[in-house]
């Protein structure tokens, strides 16, 4: 069924019949939408707007190896924070765009992951990302247990 189909026959539904669904978002990407809440006042996305797409991506990058952060807090206690990151704006999105956000681990260390990430419009790289996040348990820095670890090493 199409979505002018679904829209026909189903009441309430707001459509908007000129953009182009999700399609399915490759295994370490996350598809995102720039909504108005994402611009600034000239309509492209906001910097700040960026960290919230690479926290996205982050946490799903986890939750297809089988992790989400609220179980990791209630079976082990343990959480992950950022400890730095370095962030390289190259281009502007704008409202409505399409954005992918890939996420890689470049090193996953006992104490420590650190990704990589981009977004991109199509071929364009928009913005690079190099974050360290750091385990932590009660505030203090914690050993990423050894099964953990080697589920979330990056392939050889």
């Amino acid at each position: 069924m199409t979505v002018d189909e679904i829209a026909q026959k189903t009441p309430f539904v707001a459509v908007n019949l000129g953009s182009h669904p999700l399609p399915h978002a490759p295994a370490d990407a996350l598809w995102v939408r720039v909504y108005y809440e994402d611009t600034d006042f000239s309509g492209r996305v906001y910097h700040a707007s960026y960290l919230r797409f690479l926290e996205r991506g982050r946490t799903e990058w986890l939750r297809r190896r089988g992790f989400t952060h609220r179980d990791l807090a209630e079976s082990s206690g343990l959480a992950f924070a950022v400890r730095s990151l370095q962030v390289d704006y190259l281009a502007p999105a704008m409202m409505d765009d399409l954005l992918e956000v890939e996420t890689s681990a470049a090193a996953v260390r006992g104490a420590s992951i650190t990704f990589h990430q981009r977004v991109v419009r199509g071929d364009k790289a928009l913005v690079t990302a190099s974050v360290l996040a750091a385990s932590i348990r009660n505030d203090r820095p914690a050993r990423i247990p050894a099964d953990l670890r080697r589920r979330l090493q990056p392939p050889v």
